[in-house]
């Protein structure tokens, strides 16, 4: 069979894009395993961010784990089998999941036709990360540039993450039980980071209305120091999150957007795998430089 394109573009759900998004635009998507009170579930086809917001407010036992490699290892040999002579495949950052060190290993079998990229990248930012190696790929460029591309930019971007309540993280075993019990108490909401693949603490915060502020203010910083002389138009700038009612995310948007006119404020629904360990109610603000 005639391959229809040179390089084929790979994720997988932690990016936020699903099976049917991704193949709407040409890009080839890896749905994340979902366990649920020990029975598996696969991202956006069997399960959906509302039934597992249920199922954490139900307090079942969630979680994730990465795929299994005969499951990545058959969309490679499907798409080079039907698709394209090669395959870039981003997944999440390998300072948060064992997988892409994994891909990495299987990828040695390919003698050069899979490339798997770790720009140390989760979510909203991966999903940058995707959509400009799409674009580099219809350009003619080829999977090892484009690797190396966006290996090259891991640090141009930044998320930072306010988390409702500590229990999930709890769970996961990231803080201690007598921690979350305080911070439950005191009204305390930590703010993480993540930039270039580390999930850090940045700062404890009391309230809802100073947590939305604090995020506002930490990304003005990031934009106006770190990336003061990027122009505006080159800067995706994201909202994220797991909110349980629709309308708490769009008032979470709007008011980032007022914040920032001069962008283009995009929500985006944290997947089901980031939601296992962050429960619902997390809010988020990210931004990436493109790379195009």
């Amino acid at each position: 069979m005639e391959k229809c394109i040179r390089t084929a573009i790979m994720t997988d759900t932690n990016s936020g894009i699903s099976v049917s998004e991704g193949k709407a635009n040409g890009i080839f998507v890896l749905p994340m395993p979902i366990i649920v009170e020990g029975t598996c579930y696969t991202e956006g086809v069997d399960i959906t961010n509302s039934e597992l917001y249920a199922a954490l407010e139900e307090g079942k036992a969630v979680y994730t784990s990465q795929p299994a490699p005969g499951e990545v290892t058959e969309l490679w040999d499907r798409i080079l089998a039907d698709h394209a002579e090669e395959v870039v495949y981003i997944p999440m950052s390998s300072s948060l999941s064992s997988s892409c060190d994994t891909a990495k290993k299987l990828a040695l079998e390919y003698g050069g036709k899979v490339h798997v990229v770790d720009n140390r990248r989760i979510s909203v930012t991966q999903r940058t990360s995707v959509y400009d190696a799409l674009h580099l790929s219809r350009q003619g460029i080829d999977g090892v540039s484009i690797k190396a591309l966006l290996e090259k930019s891991a640090f141009d971007a930044s998320i930072y993450i306010c988390v409702d309540t500590l229990k999930f993280l709890k769970k996961s075993g990231r803080v201690t039980a007598a921690a979350a019990s305080l911070a439950t108490a005191l009204n305390l909401h930590p703010i993480l980071n993540i930039r270039g693949g580390k999930l850090d603490a940045q700062c404890v915060v009391r309230g809802d209305k100073r947590v939305q502020k604090t995020l506002i203010n930490l990304m003005k910083v990031d934009l106006e120091e770190r990336f003061r002389f990027i122009y505006h138009g080159e800067v995706v700038l994201y909202t994220a999150g797991t909110f349980l009612k629709e309308e708490q995310a769009q008032e979470w948007n709007a008011r980032v957007q007022k914040a920032f006119p001069n962008y283009q404020v995009t929500y985006s629904e944290l997947s089901c795998s980031i939601a296992c360990h962050v429960g619902y109610n997390t809010k988020a603000i990210a931004m990436a430089i493109k790379n195009r």
